[in-house]
């Protein structure tokens, strides 16, 4: 099956504030502190950048996916592409990850056992980021995204049975899936679409459908796969993929959202990072109780264990080998949410 994306040129199109000059009410401590956070911890990346452009992991060096989330991390503080303090790193980071774009479109630096993850999330950011940077990395931006959705699609259309289909999982030619891998998959599929490409409504109809499979029996949270147990960190990827994708107050995430405000994420959350920034943009969008106890809950966990330095990071289960820019960006993209300075953040 051959998949034709086609993305329009977009340079410009989305205003970005550097600042909070816009917010004419009171600004309370909370957020005066989750401010300061977010900027230390952008110091932080800041200083973290490899000379190639790049931002590293522990396990695996210098990574597509800690770059895309150090980049995107930036543009959900409010910095632009182009633009002081930090344009520049942001444009170095997405150049380095466009360079590492493998022929068929992966955007992959070092292959580990689950490389869809870091493809996933790379498209994300260029598909947040196209709209945002001038017009001489534009068409670089614009193929590599192409190209990297193409893929995406080519992986979703290999023949799985029905308790899979419309997934996906670590490998470009997996015949199952997981709820884990295919929330990057679908986010960048949602983000594509809306700056424009060609992406197939039944593609994310597919996947959409997946992920309510994902759903335990009787709405009561998010797991693994079809059949598998509930945990916090998979109830909000259920509970972003729907709501980002359209599929508002839908009784598997309103269902999501209550089971999590029953159980909440907590340090000792397996793959609490990632579930921070899942829980707190799921939560958000879905708006009211679920996003105010979402925001108090991330902002008592993170804010005091935030290191001196800028940095978080992870101590619970393999998500130690991710290393602090996984972590420090996956905070400050939770964080950040209610900035709604991401396309994706958007209500």
């Amino acid at each position: 099956m051959v998949w034709k994306v086609v993305c329009p040129l977009l340079v410009g199109s989305v205003l970005i504030h550097s600042s909070h000059s816009f917010a004419v009410a009171q600004v309370s401590e909370d957020d005066q502190a989750v401010d300061a956070a977010i900027a230390k911890a952008i110091a932080f990346l800041a200083s973290e950048q490899q000379p190639s452009g790049a931002w590293r992991t522990d396990s695996f060096g210098e990574s597509t996916a800690a770059t895309s989330l150090a980049v995107m991390s930036f543009l959900a503080a409010g910095y632009m592409p182009g633009e002081p303090p930090y344009g520049e790193q942001i444009e170095r980071g997405i150049r380095w990850v466009l360079k590492h774009q493998e022929a068929n479109g992966m955007l992959v630096h070092r292959r580990s056992h689950g490389p869809m993850y870091s493809h996933g999330i790379s498209a994300l950011m260029l598909a947040e980021v196209i709209g945002m940077v001038d017009r001489s990395d534009a068409v670089a931006v614009r193929s590599g995204l192409e190209r990297s959705i193409r893929l995406i699609l080519e992986s979703q259309a290999v023949a799985k049975d029905v308790r899979h289909a419309g997934g996906w999982r670590y490998q470009v030619d997996s015949r199952d899936s997981d709820l884990s891998v295919t929330g990057w998959q679908l986010l960048a599929l949602r983000a594509a679409k809306d700056v424009g490409c060609d992406v197939p409504a039944e593609a994310i109809d597919k996947a959409v459908e997946y992920v309510k499979r994902c759903s335990v029996r009787d709405d009561r949270g998010f797991g693994y796969q079809p059949g598998s147990g509930q945990t916090p960190t998979l109830t909000g990827t259920g509970i972003t993929c729907l709501e980002v994708c359209g599929v508002h107050n839908s009784p598997e995430a309103v269902g999501g959202a209550e089971w999590l405000l029953d159980h909440p994420l907590t340090l000792r959350t397996n793959y609490f990072y990632y579930g921070a920034y899942y829980s707190g943009v799921g939560m958000f969008k879905i708006g009211g109780k679920y996003a105010r106890a979402s925001r108090d809950n991330l902002v008592d966990l993170l804010l005091p264990t935030q290191e001196p330095d800028g940095s978080w990071q992870a101590r619970q289960g393999s998500e130690r080998g991710a290393g602090r820019i996984y972590a420090t960006s996956m905070a400050v993209l939770a964080l950040a949410v209610e900035y709604r300075y991401l396309p994706i953040y958007q209500r």
